[in-house]
């Protein structure tokens, strides 16, 4: 083989070398698959707490939080919370909890109003929540990991594990645009890097508490530690029902058909305004 050969088939060998190399980093890597429950699994789930039932939040409780317990607030944020805490008290009240987008996490914790249910199964518990369903979590306890780079998400991505009666869970992968909320009216983007560090437990046979730590490194000065306490309740008439976030705003009429539909009124920031001037 000629010097030339030679070199032509050395320059081609590398070339494939690069190619193969390149198409190795491109791959995916494998998808996890999760194996399905053994009897074990589902025996072991009776080992658990009993968190049957229908949890009431304590709203009179939350707003003691906020004031007993204020948020550590940057300064600059601070005058956003200002204002718009005052512009509720002007009757002026910013809704953000519209357009049955989730509240998202922080949120969903800190301040809703409506009743929850916990449903436990194999490597998972699930956060069942009333109103509509965008108030749902799932919280894996399946062993994996919390992703490096999760896919942002309102209630982001949330692993726990179980420290005896406890739950403890961490969250991280929330979008920045959702609200750190201290009251339906007043709340400030979280701004992304969020991280919650949860401990849900039995404080009382019928109390769960939910021991939180919030990481809002773009609005707070450190993270933000706080309880929020629910209350069981087994009357079926408590049992959570499905329900709409704007079905308020909707009103009853026909299409061309006849058929009956749902019409949206016209509404801004949560308020029904009248039908515009034809």
């Amino acid at each position: 083989m000629t010097l030339r050969n030679r070199l032509f088939a050395a320059a081609s060998a590398a070339a494939l070398t690069l190619v193969s190399a390149i198409a190795v980093a491109q791959t995916p890597p494998a998808d996890p698959v999760s194996p399905a429950p053994t009897a074990a699994d589902w025996a072991a789930i009776g080992k658990l707490p009993d968190w049957t039932g229908t949890w009431v939040p304590d709203i009179s409780d939350q707003v003691r939080q906020i004031t007993t317990n204020p948020v550590p607030w940057k300064p600059e944020v601070q005058k956003q919370v200002d204002f718009w805490t005052n512009e509720e008290k002007e009757g002026r009240p910013r809704g953000l909890l519209l357009d049955c987008l989730p509240h998202g996490m922080p949120s969903l914790a800190l301040i809703t109003h409506n009743a929850s249910e916990f449903l436990f199964s194999p490597g998972r518990v699930t956060l069942l929540g009333e109103s509509d369903g965008n108030r749902l979590r799932r919280i894996w306890t399946d062993g994996r990991k919390l992703p490096d780079d999760p896919d942002p998400s309102f209630h982001g991505y949330s692993v726990g594990h179980w420290e005896g009666d406890t739950l403890v869970v961490e969250t991280k992968g929330i979008l920045p645009q959702v609200y750190f909320a201290i009251s339906e009216a007043v709340g400030i983007p979280t701004g992304g890097d969020t991280v919650i560090h949860e401990r849900i437990h039995l404080i009382a046979p019928d109390t769960l508490a939910d021991d939180l730590v919030i990481e809002a490194p773009h609005i707070l000065t450190r993270p933000y530690e706080t309880r929020r306490l629910s209350y069981r309740n087994r009357k079926r008439s408590y049992e959570i029902v499905e329900g709409v976030c704007r079905q308020g705003d909707f009103e009853e009429a026909t299409d061309k058909w006849g058929n009956p539909v749902y019409k949206i009124t016209h509404q801004q920031d949560g308020n029904i305004l009248p039908p515009p001037v034809k």
